[in-house]
């Protein structure tokens, strides 16, 4: 049976084929595209899915569709549906019942709490779910404006950046500061039954700008006038909104034995690991592609254990789900830019010029395999440093990536050896969460750290990521240290590279120093 689950319609479209419910392929719009038109039907997309997964059309057996569908409405939506898969059933899926869907049955538990929250998907910012088995049961709903979701971006703009998009920002500034005004965002959730009823006083839709809030809010924030917050202002604001979203997301979720987390605000890698470090749940999952786009991952599977009844579960074994390019693909872009390169015949000789050049203190582009789903580089599409050069965390901020020095880097470390340097949870399996550095290696870390000894931790299965594993592995052999940094291979706010001409763009766009491509070798 196969099963193609489309999600993100409105802002972030992405799509997943379920193959007798295994999910064996899942490509968001904006890597493959980079440009798209909101809200249009996104053919290419399906197509291009349908060719990873290695499935025609016609043996698509059920098209299942997250809500919202799109700005050009549902009739549209189901005409244009009905003429890719004529042959297909159509199958609706609630918005956050899509966000429950990818968390239960993504996670390796058979019973479990879930608790989905974002913005304002479907009007609905929050719902808790019992998930067991091949059924999820809904417990209890949170609507707009009660969001955590819409109060995180509106903090995003009054701190200057762009709401619905710079949120992680806000979240990695929260690191540097004091949460001296946590009790001013908590008395304006209004936790009184565990649930949040914001008080709406504090929004003034007359006032563009500064996140649409009062001026008496502001006021309690200690902002008053026109001036600009100065850099403690925005750390201390930061920070107290991240404790009061912590705060209430502990308090929502209450305590137990397993814990699911979907949506948008479970991007939030601060409050995964508030949760973890609780000791309120003995085990807590996050659906690594947690945004609108795992909404693809949730439809598919609702489809398979809803729609169609079946009660086997495969959970999610790898985010490796996006198309992958052979030599041939390679080179003829290569030799259509007319680029010098030098081919590397085996995967020793791969991983040893990978080594090579990090122990040079040079920055490597890392193009391997299938491309990653979701937000997060996880060794296929990353570029590497070392993190014995003092310089990598300047070098990539500064030169490379162009953006905020309070914004730090992943450290991927192979699984097995994760803890000789890390305190960390299960979820830095996809760096869905955050550790702690160990006393002893602090100094080693120390351009990588944010607030508290905090690290961005990526622990690389074996099984998982082979290549990557053995990479790390050979450059602890050479340095007696297994760990590289690790981030997206993109510049410039574009999304993660997904084609060889996507990795030769940015490539030659950016300050990195080599690249390898499969087994081509480009050095500057």
């Amino acid at each position: 049976m196969t099963i193609l689950g489309l999600g993100g319609l409105l802002n972030d479209p992405a799509c997943a084929v379920l193959r007798d419910g295994r999910i064996v392929a899942a490509i968001e719009q904006k890597k493959l595209h980079r440009r798209f038109e909101r809200g249009a039907f996104p053919a290419e997309l399906i197509r291009e899915t349908l060719r990873v997964a290695g499935v025609p059309a016609r043996e698509v057996d059920t098209v299942a569709i997250a809500r919202p569908f799109g700005t050009r409405g549902e009739t549209r939506l189901h005409l244009s549906v009905r003429a890719m898969f004529p042959e297909a059933r159509i199958a609706p899926v609630e918005h956050h019942q899509a966000h429950a869907a990818s968390a239960f049955f993504a996670s390796p538990f058979d019973t479990a709490t879930v608790l989905t929250l974002d913005h304002s998907g479907d009007f609905r910012c929050g719902a808790l779910w019992h998930g067991s088995g091949a059924r999820l049961t809904l417990e209890r709903e949170l609507y707009y404006p009660d969001s955590l979701g819409d109060l995180y971006s509106r903090v995003t703009e009054l701190l200057g950046f762009h709401p619905r998009s710079d949120e992680h920002k806000v979240q990695w500034m929260s690191t540097a500061g004091e949460p001296a005004l946590a009790h001013v965002f908590l008395g304006h959730l209004n936790l009184t039954d565990g649930w949040p009823r914001v008080d709406l006083t504090a929004y003034d839709a007359d006032r563009p700008g500064l996140g649409g809030f009062s001026a008496a809010f502001l006021e309690q924030l200690g902002i008053t006038g026109d001036s600009a917050l100065t850099e403690d202002q925005q750390r201390t604001i930061a920070a107290s909104l991240q404790h009061a979203i912590e705060q209430a997301v502990l308090t929502m979720a209450g305590e137990g034995e397993n814990l699911c987390l979907a949506g948008g605000l479970a991007m939030n890698v601060l409050l995964v690991a508030a949760i973890e470090r609780s000791g309120r749940w003995k085990n807590v999952y996050v659906q690594p592609a947690a945004g609108n786009a795992g909404t693809a991952l949730g439809a598919a599977w609702h489809g398979w254990h809803q729609f169609h009844g079946r009660r086997e579960r495969h959970p999610l074994a790898s985010l490796s789900l996006g198309p992958a390019y052979n030599p041939e693909d390679v080179k003829q872009i290569l030799e259509n830019c007319k680029l010098r390169f030098r081919y590397l015949l085996t995967t020793g000789e791969v991983v040893g010029a990978a080594v090579e050049q990090l122990a040079a203190d040079k920055i490597v582009a890392w193009m391997q395999g299938r491309m990653e789903f979701g937000p997060r580089a996880l060794g296929n599409r990353s570029i590497l440093a070392s993190p014995l050069n003092p310089y990598s965390t300047e070098n990539l901020n500064v030169f490379i990536k162009h953006r905020e020095p309070f914004r730090k880097f992943a450290a991927s470390v192979p699984a097995e050896l994760a803890a000789r340097y890390f305190d960390v949870g299960s979820n830095a399996r996809f760096i869905a969460t955050v550790g702690r550095v160990r006393d002893e290696h602090r100094e080693t870390f120390a351009s990588a750290i944010l607030g508290d000894g905090l690290v961005r931790v990526h622990a690389v299965e074996e099984a998982e990521n082979p290549l990557f594993h053995r990479l790390l592995h050979a450059w602890g052999a050479k340095t007696n240290l297994p760990v590289l940094y690790n981030t997206s291979f993109n510049l410039f706010g574009d999304p993660l590279v997904c084609t060889p001409r996507d990795a030769v763009r940015s490539f030659y766009s950016s300050g990195v120093d080599a690249m390898i491509a499969g087994g081509f070798l480009l050095e500057k």
